[in-house]
């Protein structure tokens, strides 16, 4: 990308535009690629630029990128991503699917100290087999994509990872 004249965003590293008489975006991770840009035209030239260059499909218009679903509204001139169906399987995966829904991310009387860390070897055999750490890094990678809301409690949960207690 650096050789077709595209700049690397210096935010992301997986970011490349370009800019002549329009702006064109490329998302490169591992094997998907994400471009957009208001100029279909030049969409098309860079994709034939690639299949040139690469062994590679066109999946036509992005719906769907790293387990988030894209939803556009043309008339509005609006985007939307959302993880609904990452978070369903992340739910079904430790076995939390039909947990009991609540409005309050963190409620304000939940508190973590770490007194209450285990104190015993047969709490720390317990928690040494519940996944706590996978499912914090599956909620921050959540958190990161779509829904920034989450930060606090993670960040709140996040704290004893290395020492769990029930």
């Amino acid at each position: 990308m650096i050789k077709a004249r595209y700049r690397q965003c210096e935010y992301d590293n997986c970011v490349y535009f370009k800019q002549n008489d329009y702006l064109i975006y490329l998302l490169l991770y591992v094997d998907d690629i994400l471009i957009a840009s208001r100029n279909k035209t030049q969409i098309q030239k860079l994709k034939g630029k690639l299949k040139r260059k690469f062994d590679m499909k066109d999946l036509g218009e992005g719906k769907k990128i790293l387990s988030m679903k894209i939803t556009r509204d043309r008339g509005s001139c609006r985007l939307w991503l959302t993880q609904e169906n990452h978070v369903l399987k992340v739910l079904e995966k430790f076995n939390t699917a039909k947990a009991r829904l609540i409005t309050a991310l963190l409620a304000s009387h939940f508190k973590l100290y770490s007194k209450q860390c285990p104190q015993l070897s047969e709490e720390e055999e317990e928690m040494s087999r519940v996944p706590y750490a996978s499912v914090v890094g599956l909620l921050i990678y959540v958190m990161v994509c779509t829904k920034p809301n989450l930060a606090y409690a993670i960040s709140r949960i996040s704290r004893f990872m290395s020492n769990l207690r029930k």
